[in-house]
């Protein structure tokens, strides 16, 4: 995917991820995520700070979190969610179209970033959100390619990754195979579609790691 057809995805997956929020009950808005420790408000606050968040509010984030980005994320992210829910999708709407992202990120990660985040929202809500697959490849590519922070070749080293709805493929070792939506959960450290990869490489993921165990 070029520069314009990311950022077309990224778009969308806001607008539909918006579209999400606003079914919504008070109760779905405060449910626990994929994130541990992270509800609904805190993570669709998170997406949408993505246009927002520039160097002075990371220098103020990680103030914070005492330098640990992890924590300096959560922190902000739960900063954020505490504003009333209909500020938060008003934000979605008020942004549509914006290219802006944070300093030290690039074009991929907006997508990756919601990709990964409305999954985190979705499922354990119950509700289904297909992730386009040519754009859950783009950013599995970026995962793959990075160290920080998800390590996703070294958890996942000894295994073959291998998407069964578009052309992608890495690692090395015994196959697991799945959708590209699957495998990106894996890649990002998700286990809840477990259930949905294959192959003789499957029995080598701790299912509470997401990583390949280690002898």
């Amino acid at each position: 995917m070029d520069r314009t057809a990311i950022w077309d995805a990224v778009h969308r997956e806001r607008s539909a991820l918006a579209d999400l929020l606003e079914t919504l009950s008070p109760e779905e808005w405060d449910h626990p995520t994929l994130c541990p420790g992270w509800a609904v408000r805190d993570v669709a606050a998170h997406v949408i700070s993505s246009p927002q968040f520039g160097v002075a509010d990371l220098a103020v984030a990680l103030w914070r979190g005492r330098g640990n980005y992890d924590r300096a994320v959560f922190l902000d992210a739960r900063r954020r969610g505490r504003r009333p829910v209909e500020e938060i999708v008003a934000d979605y709407r008020r942004l549509d179209g914006s290219r802006r992202h944070p300093p030290g990120t690039g074009v991929r990660d907006p997508l990756l970033d919601v990709l990964v985040h409305t999954q985190d929202i979705a499922l354990p809500l119950g509700r289904h959100h297909a992730m386009p697959p040519e754009a859950a490849r783009t950013a599995a590519d970026r995962v793959w390619s990075i160290s920080f922070p998800f390590r996703a070749r070294r958890r996942l080293r000894g295994v073959t990754l291998t998407a069964t709805d578009v052309d992608w493929r890495a690692g090395s070792g015994p196959m697991v195979r799945g959708t590209m939506e699957a495998l990106l959960l894996l890649l990002t450290g998700r286990t809840a579609a477990l259930d949905r990869l294959e192959g003789p490489g499957l029995d080598l993921v701790d299912p509470g790691a997401g990583a390949v165990r280690r002898s």
